[in-house]
């Protein structure tokens, strides 16, 4: 069964830095364009970066270019998100997430994702 399990987030003060992981079981991630969503509360959910198979990123957000790093490692089936100098804005829900109904061919990160995790929750708080 498809699955994606985010892991990594947690309780941080300003200014700090954790990584998230987007691990995948039973398909290989690397066959796939993956993006990282927020949600923040009382706000819209917002894919905020995008790496497709690759490895060519994709930011939707300004913030991302000067603070977040997206990266892959495919021998660990696995995508992070590096999340550094973080404000308390940046307090949310992140969840990773793929397209599966398109050919490979498709699996771009210009195509909205369809399947998400339940996301790992950052608070960053002093």
């Amino acid at each position: 069964q498809l699955q994606l399990v985010e892991s990594g987030g947690g309780l941080v003060q300003p200014g700090g830095s954790l990584r998230l992981s987007c691990a995948a079981s039973a398909f290989l991630l690397a066959d796939y364009a993956v993006g990282w969503l927020r949600q923040a509360p009382g706000k819209e959910s917002e894919e905020i970066v995008c790496i497709n198979k690759e490895g060519g990123v994709t930011s939707y957000v300004d913030f991302v270019k000067d603070r977040f790093t997206i990266s892959r490692d495919s021998a660990k089936n696995t995508v992070y998100l590096q999340l550094n100098n973080l404000k308390p804005e940046d307090t949310g829900v992140y969840s990773c997430g793929i397209r599966t109904d398109v050919p490979p061919v498709l699996r771009t990160c210009a195509i909205a994702k369809n399947y998400w995790g339940k996301g790992t929750p950052v608070t960053v708080s002093s």
